[in-house]
Formats: structure tokens, sequence, C-alpha cells
């Protein structure tokens, strides 16, 4: 076993949230510990309860872990942990932090200076425009973008940081090798192509399932140290996001949208 295979092991342990794995990591101090822990001991942690403890003892879970860690080396996908020095230090101040990220591309750019750009899936034209100029000057004065890899404002934030030659990170609630949706796997190779990095902290085979998404939610609001909102609908991902920022005490900024339309309209 390496080091790496215990933290890829942690990562497949289905229910075993970040909370209860920070739990686990306070008495055991390192994923090897808790490989070895005994199901009398585990039940003394606060939150670890008999499903938990069955799960973290789950032959299942305990093979096949050097087909995952070669997977990852032929594809250069890389584990990043909470011990890291590669770790995002913004991610370090929220209470939910995920423990483990797998990345794909550029980590140097997760503890740079990053603004994430969010919006509607199914957006206006004129969020269309607001989106397309703010991500490029954003991007002109040198800051990391950071969105969700969805459909809408998120892919459009990406790809003009890129027209920009600026940095993006791309959150996403699948694993790294099924990038959802599909139709943004270009987008996800042009990411990574320019000096981005395709982020997420489920391992690899998961499938996008609607629950990882809010999950998601609070890592793109937590990575960043402000979160821009392009357009939103009352009851919507980016409103989850928006109430992670709040929570995380992040700057939240709005488009203000009747002003910014009139000024449009003066430029037509």
């Amino acid at each position: 076993m390496t080091e790496i295979q215990y933290w890829i092991w942690l990562s497949r342990i289905e229910k075993l949230g970040s909370i209860k794995l920070q739990r686990l990591l306070e008495k055991y101090k390192t994923p090897e510990n808790i490989w070895k822990a005994k199901e009398e001991d585990l039940l003394q942690i606060e939150g670890i309860g008999k499903g938990i403890v069955k799960q973290i003892l789950n032959n299942e879970y305990r093979i096949n872990l050097g087909r995952y860690e070669k997977y990852m080396k032929e594809n250069n996908i890389e584990l990043i942990h909470i011990y890291d020095k590669y770790y995002p230090q913004e991610l370090n101040k929220i209470y939910d932090k995920p423990i483990i990220l797998y990345v794909k591309g550029n980590k140097e750019i997760l503890n740079q200076f990053k603004l994430a750009i969010i919006g509607c899936r199914e957006h206006t034209k004129y969020g269309e425009i607001v989106a397309k100029r703010l991500s490029y000057e954003i991007a002109k004065n040198k800051i990391v973008t950071v969105s969700g890899l969805a459909k809408g404002i998120d892919s459009i934030s990406h790809t003009e940081t890129l027209r920009a030659n600026g940095k993006t990170i791309a959150i996403i609630g699948s694993g790294i090798d099924n990038i959802y949706p599909a139709e943004n796997t270009k987008l996800a190779d042009e990411i990574i192509k320019k000096g981005g990095v395709i982020v997420s902290e489920y391992v690899i085979g998961t499938k996008p399932q609607k629950m990882n998404f809010p999950a998601r939610n609070r890592i793109i609001s937590g990575l960043s140290n402000g979160v821009v909102v392009i357009e939103a609908k009352k009851k919507s991902g980016t409103m989850i996001t928006v109430d992670f920022a709040l929570e995380q005490g992040k700057e939240v900024f709005a488009v203000p949208r009747k002003y910014i339309k009139q000024k449009f309209r003066r430029n037509k």
C-alpha cells in the first residue's frame, strides 16, 4: 500500500462526509491509522455510528486501489489532501472543507487570488453579454476565475477567461474521468491545455449525481476570494452557492441589472 492508496480508499467510502472524516483524522492523524483502527475504537468518535464503521471496515472499498493509482498516473490526475502543500488555503477556512481533492492540470493556481463567476444555465442574452465582458476583463487583470463547468454562464466564464489568455478553475460534481455535461469535455481539455485545472472531491469513476452538485457548490465559493453572480433564479444552484458564500464570509457581488441594461442601451 502506498500513501496515496490510503487516501483513495478514504475517498471511496460512501456517506463518509468531510466533517466525519475531519474527526477521524483528528484522532488517527493519517489514513493508514484509520485503516488499521478497531471497530470498538472507531465507535468512540463523535458522529461515527455503526453504519459508518461498517463501511470503513468493508473490504469492498479496500480492493483494487492500485488500479485507481495506475489510472491516475496514466491520465495525469493527482490527489491533493488536507496536509498537502498545494491544498487551497481558502478552503482551509471553511467548516465543511473537502479533505481530498482530485485535480488535473495546473495545481499551482489553486492558491492564487480567485473570483468565482456563476449564473444560470438558461441565461438571457443580457446575461451572456455581461458574463462575457466581466469574465474577459477579470482574466485580463490576472485574476483566476472559478466556475462549475456547467452549461450557460459557467461555460461562458471559462471560455472567456481562456480567450483573455487567463487561468480558470472548473469544479465538477463527478469524477474527473466523467466530465459533465459531456459536451464540455473539449472545454475541460482546453482549460487544462491553457494552464487551468479541473477539480473534484469525488473519486475516479463517480457518475454525476444530483446530490453531488450542491456539495460541489460549497467548494466553488470556498475556494474563491469572492463570488460574482451574473444571473440567478430564486431557487437555483447559483443561489445555493451564494448561501454557502455568505456562510463562509465571502464577498458576494451581483450585477445591478437595470443600471447596466440602460448603460448597454446607451452604448448601442
